[in-house]
């Protein structure tokens, strides 16, 4: 068996709004089916969002809903990609920082949430 093609899907109640943070901050296009969006990034399909009446965004880090999967983004420019995330509807849930099992190097990550909730961490470093 080959895997052909390996694509990140999420699940929201408003798929427009999730779709067009992804595609916004992916730099990519959204293509519209009723219940699904797919996320399109030079050419390639590199995301899916999936219509979930029922969604129950997580609550990370201490919350009874947590997440179920995340996304790192390593970036070249950690401000640039906070101010974008939250012009596009996305929030900070934690600011930059070392990680624990690095504290001395020059990583740097920090955590955000998709409008739907979804958690991501932007790095850099």
């Amino acid at each position: 068996m080959k895997v052909v093609r390996r694509v990140i899907v999420f699940d929201a109640r408003d798929i427009e709004t999730e779709s067009k943070f992804w595609a916004g901050l992916l730099g990519g296009m959204v293509h519209r089916d009723d219940d699904w969006h797919s996320i399109v990034v030079d050419g390639e399909w590199v995301m899916g969002v999936q219509r979930a009446p029922n969604h129950v965004a997580p609550d990370w880090p201490t919350g009874a809903q947590q997440q179920q999967v995340h996304i790192d983004l390593h970036v070249d420019d950690l401000e640039e990609a906070d101010q974008l995330a939250v012009e596009l509807g996305g929030r900070q849930l934690q600011p930059a920082r070392r990680p624990a099992d690095n504290p001395d190097g020059d990583e740097m990550f920090a955590v955000y949430a998709s409008p739907a909730g979804h958690p991501f961490c932007f790095a850099v470093g």
